[in-house]
């Protein structure tokens, strides 16, 4: 053993017996002292106890405020797919109360349908639907919604129809614009992908005077699309050497068609 460690081991044994043989006047003075200077000590030491306590405590009610939590992302997560649902269902009973009213109020005959499937790989050019020709349909029947003209009817079937959309170069209508005596043909016309579809105006004369929001129309020549019925606006005019082209926003949203309507022969 050190001689330091020694010493104190002795002072330490000294101290106790000297202690132990005084009187008990004595000893109670001693344990007065001795619990005076270390009750700063048995103070901390129970804060500390406390503090301890406390923060389990806390530490508990954290995890049951994240189980409740999750509870409550859970339900959130369920009300907003009815939600979206509630939504999508509204969505849809507007468009067939328009379809419905605009079935009414044409002048036209009309037939139902509503879309099966498009070409992904030329979403703006054709599209299929639920009707044919048992319903009387046939090829080059216009197809129209209550906003205007979507195209014209390029292949029929027995109990379906290939639609060849206005915005494909290859769907070509005689138009004419509201307030000018200005007339041309309206098609297609070829985008850069990811675009919105646009139209092109062509064979309008040099000095055409036309503005920008001015609206396009059939004008029934050539006996396939009725006249009157609305293609699009004039978005911008640029003229050429020999003649003047427009460039058209169509009337018709194209990525919200669900139900169209087909003019047959008939009228």
């Amino acid at each position: 053993m050190k001689p330091l460690n020694l010493i104190a081991l002795l002072c330490f044994l000294g101290g106790a017996t000297w202690a132990l043989t005084r009187s008990d006047r004595s000893v109670r003075e001693i344990q007065y002292y001795y619990y005076s200077a270390l009750m700063p000590f048995l103070k901390a030491g129970s804060a500390m106890e406390e503090k301890a306590r406390n923060f389990s405590r806390e530490v508990e009610h954290s995890k049951a405020l994240e189980v409740e939590l999750e509870l409550t992302r859970a339900e959130l997560s369920k009300l907003r797919q009815v939600e979206q649902r509630f939504t999508d269902l509204e969505t849809e009973n507007m468009r067939l109360r328009d379809a419905l009213e605009f079935k009414k109020n044409t002048p036209f005959t009309l037939i139902a349908a509503r879309i099966t499937r498009r070409q992904t790989t030329n979403w703006y050019k054709t599209l299929e639907i639920n009707r044919g020709e048992e319903s009387f349909i046939g090829n080059q029947n216009p197809v129209v919604t209550a906003e205007g003209l979507v195209g014209k009817i390029d292949l029929s079937g027995k109990e379906f129809a290939t639609v060849i959309l206005l915005t494909d170069e290859k769907c070509q209508v005689s138009a004419k614009i509201e307030g000018s005596p200005e007339v041309g043909i309206l098609s297609g016309r070829r985008a850069d992908y990811g675009d919105p579809p646009m139209l092109a105006l062509r064979f309008l004369s040099k000095k055409a005077n036309l503005k920008k929001g001015q609206r396009v129309f059939s004008n029934g020549r050539g006996g396939i699309i009725p006249a009157n019925i609305l293609l699009g606006t004039i978005e911008s005019v640029e003229t050429g050497a020999q003649d003047s082209e427009a460039l058209v926003r169509p009337a018709v949203n194209f990525n919200d068609l669900v139900t169209v309507f087909v003019i047959p022969s008939a009228n």
